[in-house]
């Protein structure tokens, strides 16, 4: 009978002390468990608002001071190299015989934004770069060559084109209402509709942009180019348009670089020997400038162009294997 006391003691303390632990009104302990119950743990903090996110995460709207953000689209990317170009240059002065400097990407962003974004939506391995804006294309259009009737009606762009507070008076910026022809562009863009079609084939392996964004002119409304800067305006305008080619080879990962022109070409050699130690090392081919001061331009480009495409091994397919007529 002892025992069998002693047995029932002891299962009714256990029995108090874990209705004890339960939390059970009423209930005591007859003595301190073997093993005490821990205290609970406290509730987990919530991240703080300067911590990131996991990568896997976007930024929460209520949220924008974290420093991750979801991967950009090429476009994207192509745009901000752009807008950054565009203040950098913004920042430089040029003395006589400049005497009026646009810059198309200010107020013709648009047009510029817009055609991104509709023919780069990826990398493209064959980029062709003039040298600056035309008075009558890219000075009006912000497209580069962007004669107005190839950029409006066979790109398709429409997007709005603000004014300059101060213009030139003898080259003021009309937009879409510009009625002069700018012969490069035409000739230019004249050569993808025929060779390609549609835009949209052509942009599907091409894009086209221009080394420096800004329009020189003299009092009597002349277009003065980037290589007769002198040499000290020249070497920071180059360090600024340097660093957007650079990132424009870059983001649309081209294998191969156009020239169109000596000035071109030379932009792309330089900039081919800053990026050779990045993996492969695009391939340069200079083409002849279609400008009308020209005499080899005006006696056939087009034909001199395909001429040099044919001879690098790059060359648009004949225009009846893709079943289009240029439009």
């Amino acid at each position: 009978m002892t025992r069998i006391g002693a047995r029932i003691r002891r299962e009714r303390a256990t029995m108090r002390a874990q209705r004890a632990l339960c939390g059970w009104p009423g209930a005591k302990l007859s003595r301190q468990p073997k093993h005490p119950a821990q205290p609970p743990r406290p509730p987990l903090r919530p991240l703080r608002s300067n911590q990131p996110n996991r990568p896997n995460r976007p930024n929460r709207p209520n949220q924008p001071e974290q420093p991750y953000s979801m991967p950009e689209s090429v476009a994207d990317d192509l745009v901000r190299a752009a807008e950054l170009l565009r203040d950098a240059v913004d920042a430089l002065a040029f003395a006589a015989p400049v005497a009026h400097v646009y810059n198309p990407l200010r107020y013709a962003m648009g047009p510029y934004r817009e055609y991104v974004h509709r023919f780069a939506s990826g990398t493209r391995p064959v980029l062709l770069l003039g040298m600056n804006p035309g008075p009558f294309g890219m000075m009006q259009t912000g497209i580069p060559f962007g004669e107005v009737a190839s950029v409006r009606d066979w790109m398709g762009l429409r997007a709005s084109i603000d004014r300059p507070a101060l213009q030139h008076p003898r080259r003021p910026i009309r937009g879409w209402e510009t009625t002069r022809s700018e012969v490069s562009g035409r000739r230019l863009w004249g050569w993808a509709a025929s060779r390609y079609g549609r835009a949209e084939q052509f942009f599907a392996r091409h894009f086209v942009i221009n080394y420096c964004p800004l329009v020189f002119l003299e009092t009597s409304g002349r277009n003065r180019t980037p290589d007769q800067l002198p040499r000290g305006e020249r070497s920071e305008l180059d360090r600024h348009c340097m660093r957007h080619l650079d990132a424009a080879i870059t983001i649309l990962q081209a294998t191969v670089l156009i020239g169109v022109g000596g000035f071109a070409a030379d932009r792309l050699h330089s900039a081919v020997q800053r990026l050779g130690h990045m993996g492969k090392v695009p391939r340069v081919i200079r083409i002849l400038h279609p400008s009308p001061a020209s005499p080899a331009a005006n006696r056939g480009w087009e034909e001199a162009v395909d001429a040099t495409l044919q001879a690098e091994g790059v060359q648009a397919p004949p225009l009846e294997a893709r079943g289009r007529n240029p439009g």
